[in-house]
């Protein structure tokens, strides 16, 4: 059996959580000679990254895919990053490279007739933790409330809010009010629902000081933990402010690969360290990540915030790992979740069960790619 295409494949959506703001993804197609299909997913966001990872698919990793054994998952994997050693492993070879892996997983299980987490080793876990995830919408508050109350009653057991509806009104630039969403925000959950806030630093700048206060301001609404309080790549700003406050830190979502996880682990940085398989160099890299993280006993969090695909592949690591927390879900129907795929994920009594249905579990409906696709 033999690898006889590989395609990467841009599409456009409009996308529900964002006011129906076009969105855009990279997805992979891999094909063999015995007719067998594998899908994945890059999670490249902007035009010139989905071009990019287009150009590195076809262009350098279609050629050392072509005729290659579609089992052999870890070696091609291996190949492809030896490959990118000039201009990777990070950026956008991290996420060609992830695509690929995720395509190639699906590919081996749907030949083997096994569900991915079974290749993995096994499951120890029937079913994983979403958590409901949506921009705030700091110019509608009550818009934000009514959608949280309603999570809450749904049964879903983690919620998060963050960033903001336009670029000049985010969370986390008026102290006054983001007191005031977090605690109307936890008026809405109740006692029992566990709220995650996403300051996104990135964008609103918090130094270790302003971080610290906001911790403070926050202790009595009982954050789970603040995502990304200050700029990812200020790993002595996190140990700082981690030695200031006793609310929990999550970070890590912007690494690549697993060495930029041992220096988050090495100075540490994060109480929940996030990652996403569209971005961390897919299931293999995911899962080696995985690893260190329950040698040193720390809790994760997955960023799958895109497709059904990268969803599945976030439900297949998180099914072989002790270690996982929760993962970012889309609540609504949404055309890459819902659309895409013939058997989208549905959160029932606050969970999503894992399949046993081969390779990740869901079937592309590629009159759907077509339809979205640039």
């Amino acid at each position: 059996m033999k690898i006889t295409t590989v395609r990467a494949i841009t599409v456009r959506y409009p996308e529900p959580h964002d006011h129906n703001r076009l969105r855009l993804l990279t997805l992979v197609r891999i094909a063999t000679d015995s007719g067998h299909v594998g899908w994945g997913e890059a999670i490249t966001m902007f035009i010139g990254a989905c071009r990019a990872t287009e150009a590195v698919v076809r262009e350098d990793f279609a050629p050392l895919l072509q005729d290659q054994d579609p089992l052999d998952v870890a070696g091609l994997h291996a190949r492809l990053r030896r490959h990118v050693w000039w201009y990777g492993p990070q950026g956008i070879a991290a996420l060609a490279l992830s695509a690929v892996d995720i395509a190639l997983w699906d590919l081996k299980g749907r030949i083997l007739q096994q569900p991915v987490w079974s290749l993995l080793g096994g499951k120890v876990r029937d079913a994983v933790v979403p958590c409901a995830c949506i921009h705030f919408d700091m110019d509608r508050f009550e818009w934000n409330l009514a959608e949280f109350r309603g999570f809450a009653a749904a049964g879903y057991r983690y919620v998060k809010g963050g960033w903001g509806s336009r670029p000049d009104n985010v969370f986390g630039q008026d102290r006054a009010q983001d007191i005031a969403l977090v605690a109307a925000a936890r008026d809405a959950i109740g006692d029992k629902v566990d709220l995650v806030v996403d300051a996104l630093a990135a964008r609103t700048r918090w130094d270790v000081k302003t971080a610290a206060q906001r911790c403070r301001d926050f202790a009595p609404y009982r954050l789970r933990w603040i995502e990304e309080p200050l700029p990812p790549s200020d790993l002595e700003g996190h140990v700082a402010l981690r030695a200031l406050t006793d609310t929990a830190i999550g970070t890590g979502e912007q690494e690549w690969n697993l060495e930029g996880y041992r220096r988050l682990l090495r100075y540490g940085a994060a109480d929940v360290v996030q990652m996403d398989p569209a971005r961390t160099q897919g299931i293999t890299g995911t899962m080696a990540i995985i690893r260190l993280l329950e040698a040193e006993n720390k809790p994760f969090s997955l960023h799958t915030w895109s497709s059904a695909l990268c969803t599945a592949a976030g439900i297949a690591v998180q099914a072989a790992s002790t270690h996982a927390l929760t993962f970012d879900h889309k609540p609504h129907p949404n055309p890459m979740q819902h659309e895409l795929v013939e058997d989208p994920w549905l959160v029932e009594g606050g969970v999503i069960a894992v399949r046993s249905t081969p390779g990740l579990g869901v079937t592309v409906r590629e009159s759907v790619v077509e339809k979205y696709q640039i």
